[in-house]
């Protein structure tokens, strides 16, 4: 028997950063949300563990020791899977990449044969807690508490990524301040996608300004997003290089993907909509 969970893209929303650990970690304070475009993750028992992966971003994914699904899938103490990644995501993006892929191998797995999830998921990553969630997050602390937020009005997103690697260590080391303030404590009700779009422009990426520093194409990406038709607001997500445009509804962000994929056919350009529950 397999069994099959999507791994869909973690989308920055906002992107506060409020402070730093002694440990380095650095505390954040994040609206997230989950869009449609996803990798998929199977798995079907077998005897030995195995990953193979497929898709069109499978040659940037790191195979051994390193893979962060079989280190993942060897958390849970389990019997042995054999496990296939269809990698359509771009890897190191900002939009949780390999979080979001150990988060499904992990849901699969339970699925599977109700073996448990373990507790101490955010030492695989930050993102593994929230992309176990999968559904509109406020995000705090270094990732491993999650909190509610109102329901998000209908809109629809168009994720870009130019194809330049932003490193997070980098952008983060590169901060000169991790003191800043945290998003209001009662967020609003958001009555429409014009409404939403004006309360997250008074909020921040406190990462964006620096990876634009190191990765100009940054720049011309959210410019890019700004100037199509019905754009309401164009942020990056996480630590980049991906960015997103918010769009009142699917049809607007499908003519805007497709006007961009004209300009920029090397780019990673797709239209999505958020997710409201786990996939």
């Amino acid at each position: 028997m397999a069994v099959e969970a999507a791994a869909p893209a973690k989308v920055n929303l906002t992107l506060h950063v409020t402070g730093r650990r002694a440990d380095g970690y650095h505390l954040l304070d994040s609206l997230v949300v989950f869009a449609d475009a996803a990798d998929r993750v199977t798995v079907e028992p077998a005897e030995a563990w195995s990953l193979t992966v497929s898709g069109p971003m499978a040659a940037s994914v790191p195979g051994g020791d390193d893979n962060l699904v079989l280190r993942a899938a060897r958390m849970t103490e389990g019997p042995p899977a054999r496990i296939s990644l269809d990698k359509r995501l771009p890897v190191a993006a900002g939009i949780g990449g390999g979080s979001a892929d150990a988060a499904a191998v992990l849901t699969a797995l339970h699925r599977l044969d109700g073996r448990a999830i373990p507790d101490d998921v955010v030492t695989l990553g930050a993102d593994v807690p929230v992309c176990l969630h999968g559904r509109p997050t406020r995000m705090s602390g270094i990732g491993e508490t999650q909190a509610e937020v109102p329901d998000l009005p209908g809109c629809a997103l168009v994720l870009v990524n130019p194809g330049v690697p932003v490193p997070t260590p980098a952008v983060f080391a590169a901060l000169t301040r991790r003191e800043n303030p945290p998003m209001p404590e009662d967020l609003p009700h958001w009555r429409d996608a014009e409404t939403f779009a004006r309360w997250l422009s008074t909020q921040r990426n406190d990462l964006e300004d620096v990876a634009r520093m190191e990765a100009p194409a940054v720049g011309v990406a959210l410019s890019r997003l700004q100037a199509t038709d019905g754009c309401l607001l164009s942020r990056m997500s996480g630590s980049g290089a991906t960015c997103f445009g918010l769009y009142a509804d699917s049809v607007q962000a499908n003519a805007a993907a497709a006007e961009l994929a004209a300009l920029h056919p090397d780019w990673w350009i797709v239209a999505a909509l958020p997710l409201r529950a786990p996939g």
